[in-house]
Order: C-alpha cells, then sequence, then structure tokens
C-alpha cells in the first residue's frame, strides 16, 4: 500500500480536509476536469488513484501532484473496455485494501455533426465512452464499495442532459442516459450505503473547450453559450472540483441520487 498523503490540518486552499485518508478513483485524470480535479481531492486528504487512457496525461497528472506534497497511484485504464475498468479496480483494491469513493470523469467529445450525419461508428463510440464507461465504472466499483462498508460515487453527466445544443446528439444522448443511471444504481444500493449522485457543469474552461470555442465551425456556437452563463463567464475545472469533493466527503451524507448543476447559471435562464 502506497502512504497517506501528507499531514496537515487544511488543504492549500485553506478548507478542511474532508476526505482524510478517502481511497478514491478520478478517470480522465490527465487533464482539464479530471486534473483539476485530482488536485482538489487531493488537497482535501484523499488517497488518489489517478486514472486515464492516456498514460503519458495520466502520468503528468500524478507528477504534478507529487510537486505539490501528494501521494497518489496511476492506474491506466480505457472505461470502455469491461477489463479494463474490471482491472483499475481491482488493483486500486489491491494498493490500498479497499475503495471510498468514485469520481467518474472520463468520457469524450461529440462529433460536432448533426444527427443525421453521424456515422454510426461515431454513434456508437460517444455512447460506449460516456454512458456504458460510466456503467462499467459503477458495475466493479460498487461491489469493491459494499466490501469496504459503502462509499460515494460522483457521475459527470452535463447541463446537456437538459438542454441542447446543435451538433451533440450522441453527447446529449449519453449524458442524459447519466443522469438516469445515476438514479437507478442510487436506488438499487442507497440503502447499502453507497451514495450516487452526478454532476451537470456547464461550459468549462478545459483545454477542449477553448480548442472549440475558437474553431470557425464552433465559435459562433460558443459566443452565444458563454452569454448564456449568467455569470457571464465558462467554468473552471476546479470548481467542478470542489462539487466533486463536496459530494464524496461525508458533509453530503444525505444527498442521494440527485444532480448537482454546477453552470453559472445556464439552466436558471
Amino acid at each position: 500500500m502506497t502512504e497517506p498523503n501528507k499531514t496537515v490540518s487544511q488543504s492549500t486552499n485553506g478548507h478542511a480536509r474532508v476526505l482524510e485518508g478517502k481511497v478514491i478513483i478520478v478517470t480522465g485524470a490527465g487533464g482539464g476536469i479530471g486534473r483539476e480535479s485530482c488536485r482538489v481531492l487531493a488537497a482535501a486528504g484523499a488517497r488518489l488513484i489517478v486514472s486515464d487512457r492516456s498514460e503519458a496525461e495520466g502520468l503528468a497528472t500524478q507528477a504534478l501532484l507529487k510537486i505539490e506534497g501528494f501521494a497518489s497511484d496511476f492506474v491506466s485504464a480505457d472505461v470502455s473496455s469491461e477489463t479494463s475498468v474490471q482491472s483499475l479496480v481491482a488493483r486500486t483494491v489491491e494498493l490500498h485494501g479497499r475503495l471510498d469513493g468514485a469520481f467518474n470523469n472520463a468520457g469524450v467529445e461529440a462529433a460536432n455533426k448533426p444527427l443525421a450525419d453521424l456515422t454510426l461508428a461515431e454513434w456508437e463510440h460517444g455512447i460506449r465512452v460516456d454512458l456504458t464507461g460510466v456503467f462499467l465504472c459503477l458495475k466493479y466499483q460498487i461491489p469493491a464499495m459494499l466490501a469496504s462498508g459503502g462509499g460515494s460515487i460522483v457521475n459527470t453527466a452535463s447541463g446537456l442532459a437538459r438542454i441542447a445544443v446543435p451538433g451533440q446528439a450522441e453527447y446529449i444522448a449519453a449524458k442524459t442516459g447519466v443522469v438516469g443511471l445515476t438514479r437507478a444504481a442510487a436506488m438499487d444500493y442507497g440503502a447499502r450505503g453507497i451514495r450516487v449522485n452526478a454532476i451537470l457543469p456547464g461550459v468549462i474552461r478545459t483545454p477542449m473547450i477553448s480548442r472549440l470555442s475558437e474553431m470557425p465551425e464552433t465559435a459562433a456556437m460558443f459566443s452565444q453559450l458563454r452569454q448564456r452563463h449568467i455569470l457571464q463567464r465558462f467554468g473552471e475545472p476546479s470548481e467542478i472540483g470542489e462539487a466533486a469533493k463536496w459530494l464524496l466527503s461525508d458533509a453530503a451524507s444525505f444527498v442521494q441520487g440527485t444532480e448537482i448543476v454546477v453552470d453559472g447559471g445556464v439552466l436558471a435562464n
């Protein structure tokens, strides 16, 4: 087993270490929301399993955490592969003897095509990663948490589970499915000590969003989306990490089967 994170009374942002000693998997940890969330969760005391399909990106996140003084383990995993997800959870238990939480954040961007222009392969890829990937994570995380006495799972959905924008059909379908899957898992396992909730981000200023917002074919759409945020800005990846931190902590002990909207006011319009 790896050593726990350094012992201090508060995290680097001044907040209490509400995840002290909890073993937590973060998928899609190689960049964007995943990387910044790892920083937030590690600062809150979590013992992280950093996971990403890209070994280079995942190890970069682990190296960043090490520079900041936090121990973590990297386990490469492709959430669209059942054997890969099974191995991720098994390795976590092997390393730490338990699993207390998971932030199922891995995802893939849409093909940015109108629905009828999507190929079947593009549709199936989006659904496989963004929806089936969450199912596979739940399928193997839940038994590990039951063996550990319970836990908390947070799934990254999207504000696009509630509203639609052009060219996002497979993404919208998958993220809407994640919301339903979250409720189903919460219903099945809440009485056995496992909480399952989802976060619905607005547009978050990740490298992917920065790139898309500058592409000629999508720049106008992102300009309109920015104006729809009541706060008149896109969110920061760490702001999603803060929401995940709360849901993963015992402070959210009565929160079950719901969606936390973190969107700067888009859905309030």
